[in-house]
């Protein structure tokens, strides 16, 4: 299956509802996902670079995995079924594991491994942000952002069904 890397991943919290933004390398497109507040703060805790006193969940996780002597070598977003995304993580020396793509990126962000949606996906569900004039916008990162939110503004978990 062919696959895209993502980078500049972001937290947005319109209306109250975490909204995580994967941006398709090299590219304006962007794939927004709807999760849970939890996911977001793990989320948010990586990349923030926020040290904990306690293993959080996907630290425990990362551990573990270390432990049995195997590695994360990537997370795949695989599959978009009746609106709900689904992820793969991927392991040096075992089958892949189904997972949220929320927990596969806050893993995948602990851990240092690439992040990637597979190019169906990104053709189904992922968003061009352009200005009013249709173009690209320029890559001048609070541009892009702003113009991120207002989309967000502007759309519904449903829009995605």
């Amino acid at each position: 299956m062919a696959q895209v890397e993502v980078v500049g991943i972001r937290i947005e919290f319109p209306s109250n509802q975490p909204v995580l933004i994967l941006r398709e390398k090299n590219s304006p497109r962007f794939l927004p996902l709807w999760i849970g507040a939890p996911e977001a703060s793990a989320i948010s805790l990586s990349l923030d670079a926020v040290e904990v006193p306690r293993p959080m969940t996907h630290d425990l996780l990362a551990d573990v995995i270390t432990n049995f002597q195997d590695a994360l070598t990537a997370v795949s977003i695989t599959e978009l079924q009746d609106g709900i995304f689904y992820a793969l993580l991927q392991f040096a020396n075992h089958d892949p594991v189904s997972s949220r793509p929320s927990d596969a990126i806050a893993l995948a962000l602990r851990v240092g491994v690439p992040i990637f949606v597979a190019d169906d996906i990104m053709d189904i569900a992922g968003q061009f942000i352009t200005d009013e004039d249709g173009e690209e916008p320029a890559e001048d990162e609070d541009t892009e952002l702003a113009q991120f939110r207002e989309f967000l503004d502007q759309i519904k978990p449903e829009d995605f069904s």
